[in-house]
């Protein structure tokens, strides 16, 4: 397991905004979040994040990479103007290299791929920034990821199943028979 080297309880300043235009996602990581002692606001767009980070300076940030109104890059650059030594995750579904290197070049200390879990949040939160973290104990199985993925599109996608398999390639009848199968562990 990571070595937390502290717990949320050490911080006198607790806020935490969750940036996600992904509404089910960032309430569900919301509720997570508050329950493990985080004060937490949150914003679905760019616009509404750096009006609410320039309004309460937040100490923690979680920032989608993709949000319908822009880049979360702009989030970043914004906390880091008024607050320095906050402490920003960059979370997306769309993973790789460039889009790394400039998360961390604007100021976030890690970036994590979707779908992430409060317990992997908290983890890159909390850790040391200047400490190599370690892979997870219980990672996500890669029929899992897929299934994630899946039902992220067939969600951004408005749950139209013509769409979906048009966006992921596949045809309408395989796509039909995933959704209809339980997630797998």
């Amino acid at each position: 397991m990571v070595e937390i080297i502290k717990r949320i309880s050490d911080f006198q300043d607790k806020s935490l905004l969750i940036v996600d235009d992904d509404n089910p996602f960032r309430d569900r990581l919301a509720r997570s979040m508050e329950k493990k002692g985080f004060k937490v606001t949150q914003a679905e767009s760019v616009k509404s994040a750096i009006q609410k980070a320039r309004e309460n300076k937040p100490a923690f940030a979680v920032i989608d990479l993709r949000l319908g109104d822009g880049n979360g890059l702009e989030v970043v650059n914004e906390i880091q103007k008024s607050k320095k030594e906050s402490r920003i995750i960059m979370l997306t579904g769309y993973g790789n290299i460039p889009t790394t290197v400039a998360a961390i070049k604007a100021g976030a200390i890690d970036y994590l791929a979707k779908p992430a879990d409060a317990e992997d949040i908290e983890t890159a939160l909390l850790a040391d920034p200047n400490k190599k973290a370690y892979p997870p104990d219980d990672p996500m199985s890669a029929d899992r990821v897929k299934w994630e993925h899946i039902h992220r599109i067939f969600e951004l996608c408005n749950r139209n199943v013509s769409e979906t398999a048009r966006r992921l390639k596949m045809h309408r009848r395989t796509l039909q028979r995933i959704l209809s199968k339980k997630s797998p562990r």
